[in-house]
């Protein structure tokens, strides 16, 4: 199977959004539609005459879901995010900072108000989505937010598995866990079980920065150190 993906950085917060299918003339997914991200979304669905079908959101922080409900209400698609952040949807100023919330003070005049998609579904932990003739897995991996998410798909061919994750893992860094919802030990056990378990060819495909592998990653990120540190220090488990 061949799979095209398109990604580019939106708005301000340089957030990636991604636009998966599995060739030109299909339908396709799009990943974390941030600000300003509908001129690249229209752009890369032109060039390659695809149809979106739904729209996935990593988390339901400002940067990666501004253009959400533009991007399902102009193509009638429903969006997927974890329950715990879908509240950030029409109330996203409950998951930003002081300084983030003077700078769409800044931008919007305070003006700007959210509301959800008509059709939002609920992501499940461990779960999958079939959708444009791909299966995107689910992981919830709390942290940055309640709600984070990644999604994995499998190898395919000479395609490498990938994961979008979000704001979970950055090339040589993670999501910081400062802002409201976030939580350093959460962050700290969803390194551990969503991504220290997955092959070193993985790819990558962070919410912010350079795509990396699974493999670069461990051996060159000091937070997946600690996190295998943590698995370390972990008493077996025990039955029932």
């Amino acid at each position: 199977m061949c799979v095209l993906i398109a990604g580019f950085p939106a708005g301000p917060w340089g957030t990636n959004c991604f636009v998966v299918a599995t060739g030109p003339r299909s339908e396709c997914i799009v990943i974390d539609p941030g600000k300003d991200a509908m001129p690249g979304v229209d752009e890369v669905v032109r060039e390659h005459h695809l149809q979106p079908v739904a729209v996935l959101v990593t988390h339901g922080h400002l940067d990666h879901m501004w253009s959400v409900t533009p991007v399902c209400e102009a193509r009638d698609v429903p969006a997927y995010i974890h329950p715990a952040d879908r509240h950030l949807l029409t109330d996203p100023m409950a998951g930003i900072s002081g300084d983030t919330r003077v700078m769409f003070e800044q931008m919007t005049g305070g003006r700007l108000q959210f509301a959800e998609p008509d059709d939002v579904r609920l992501l499940e932990d461990e779960h999958s989505v079939d959708l444009a003739g791909l299966t995107f897995g689910v992981r919830h991996a709390p942290g940055h937010t309640p709600g984070s998410t990644v999604f994995l798909t499998d190898a395919q061919g000479d395609i490498p598995p990938v994961m979008y994750s979000g704001d979970l893992l950055f090339a040589g860094s993670i999501g910081r866990t400062d802002l409201p919802g976030g939580d350093t030990a959460q962050m700290m056990r969803s390194l551990s079980s969503v991504v220290l378990p997955q092959p070193p060819e993985m790819v990558v495909l962070p919410g912010h920065g350079e795509q990396t592998t699974i493999g670069q990653e461990l051996t060159g990120n000091p937070f997946l150190e600690q996190a295998r540190s943590l698995n370390l220090q972990q008493p077996p488990g025990r039955g029932l």
